[in-house]
């Protein structure tokens, strides 16, 4: 005697073990233990913001992805990219009370960038991104909370992306 679900079984099945074997981990393969941060060509006049996207890269990825720190002529995987365009002082917002002089405003703060991760044992590109924004807020006259809001994000794109992969 036939179930009316029965024939659904077996496809449910097949994609379940698809999903579990098929798609599991994401992430980095499982032979890249090292990685290479490279600093990223910097484009723009933005002077420091090649080394400081390089700084908490390095720490970001050796922190959440487990990776070691090599050279890049014996990491197993090597990060690299070009800051295409730095653009600060975006208006975002506007206050002023009339019944005080002061005024007060929002700024945004961009970063683009292409990056890729390179896994150097198969010379396949594990991961690549043009184009990627990052952006910060902050207070009129405080660039900087905003370029390290903006570093931090960019930052965190590039290891989720690491991650993603499959």
């Amino acid at each position: 005697m036939r179930r009316p679900g029965a024939s659904l079984l077996l496809p449910c099945v097949a994609l379940l073990t698809a999903c579990i074997y098929g798609f599991a981990g994401g992430g980095l393969p499982s032979h890249i233990k090292t990685v290479a941060v490279l600093p990223f060509d910097n484009q723009t006049t933005a002077s420091g913001l090649q080394s400081e996207i390089y700084d908490q890269l390095t720490h970001d990825i050796q922190g959440r992805l487990g990776l070691r720190p090599a050279s890049e002529g014996k990491a197993d995987a090597v990060v690299r990219g070009t800051i295409t365009r730095y653009e600060a002082d975006i208006p975002v917002g506007y206050s002023a009370n009339p019944n005080q002089a002061v005024t007060s405003a929002r700024r945004k703060l961009q970063i683009t960038v292409d990056v890729e991760i390179v896994d150097q044992t198969t010379g396949r590109t594990l991961w690549t991104r043009k184009g990627l924004i990052a952006e910060g807020e902050y207070a009129e006259r405080s660039e900087d909370d905003g370029r390290t809001a903006a570093v931090q994000k960019l930052v965190d794109d590039v290891i989720d992306g690491a991650q993603s992969q499959w």
